[in-house]
């Protein structure tokens, strides 16, 4: 594979898949910028709030989606990038410049290395998300299996031979695309975490949403691994 660098930052392309995220969007996209990272696709999904004009103003490209949905929007910013590893995130999610840099390493001393996920942590107190998140850990380390609030990198390569995101499946694209990744070769967990929005949480409460992301992820990966088997 090819690695282009800039200002330590591999070249790789950033995809945020965007909806009515005008409040978070420009932290978020300042995180790249003092990382130095060449491009930075936002795809969006028709927001009927500032979010587009948060971004063109910022002087990064805007993507329109025909209609919304993350695989959608993900898949598209995928065909548009130019990059040799694609890193898909979320607009309220913040990625550290040092993880970057530890994705760069990673990417150049593991040439068998396929993608993978970030450490997570979330903006939050809960002691319960805590806990949560460092369980989000271990199953990225072990399971290679990672949500679209972690970050979730590929090299393009095998984002193509993977048939990108399904996008049949939503919620849950991200965790079924991470274990179809797992089965076909080496993943990894890299930190330092990344700094999660907990605003679903708070909305419906960390308990009932923490059992509801359970049980969906139990019907998505049984789904997955039922295809995988056919």
């Amino acid at each position: 594979m090819r690695i282009r660098v800039c200002c330590g930052v591999p070249f790789l392309s950033v995809i945020i898949p965007t909806l009515n995220e005008a409040e978070n969007i420009a932290t978020t996209l300042e995180c790249f910028r003092r990382a130095g990272v060449n491009e930075v696709l936002v795809v969006d999904g028709g927001s009927t709030d500032e979010t587009v004009k948060a971004v063109s103003s910022g002087g990064y490209r805007v993507l329109t989606s025909p209609e919304p949905g993350r695989a959608r929007q993900m898949n598209l910013g995928a065909r548009e990038a130019s990059g040799d590893v694609l890193l898909f995130t979320h607009g309220d999610t913040l990625i550290p410049a040092a993880t970057l840099k530890r994705l760069e390493a990673a990417i150049k001393d593991n040439p068998d290395l396929l993608g993978g996920g970030f450490a997570r942590r979330f903006a939050s107190p809960s002691q319960l998300l805590r806990f949560t998140a460092w369980c989000s850990d271990f199953r990225g380390r072990w399971w290679g299996l990672f949500l679209g609030d972690q970050g979730i990198f590929v090299r393009r390569s095998v984002f193509q031979d993977l048939g990108g995101f399904d996008e049949s499946i939503h919620p849950g694209e991200d965790l079924d695309f991470s274990y179809r990744l797992a089965r076909k070769g080496k993943t990894m967990l890299i930190g330092p975490p990344v700094l999660s929005s907990a605003r679903r949480f708070e909305k419906r409460g960390v308990f009932g949403q923490t059992r509801r992301d359970l049980t969906a992820a139990g019907k998505i990966l049984s789904d997955s691994r039922r295809r995988a088997a056919s």
